[in-house]
């Protein structure tokens, strides 16, 4: 099924649907910037970029792992940067571990 007919029957009744302060938003895991547009959503688009906390690792090599994969298997070069930023803000928010 094509991304725009799946948008015209998420965007008025998904689960994931915030709307504050005449602003809508998303929490779904797969939108990386929180906004409830087609563009940004993950549920509708074939590859979908998502982040989640991993439980350790190098912080370094795991954006250059992103920037990577995003650009190897060309999975919406477009969020790339969005990728990036929100890995950044992920691992910022995680205390480091003192060797």
């Amino acid at each position: 099924m094509p991304a725009h007919l799946q948008w015209m029957t998420v965007r008025n009744c998904s689960s994931f649907l915030v709307k504050r302060s005449k602003q809508t938003y998303s929490t779904e895991p797969s939108n990386l910037k929180a906004r409830h547009s087609l563009r940004h959503n993950g549920l509708t688009h074939r590859k979908a970029v998502g982040m989640e906390p991993a439980p350790d690792g190098n912080a370094r090599a795991a954006l250059s792992s992103i920037r990577r994969t995003i650009r190897k298997n060309k999975h919406r070069p477009g969020l790339r940067m969005a990728a990036v930023r929100r890995a950044s803000a992920i691992l910022r928010s995680h205390p480091t571990k003192s060797s």
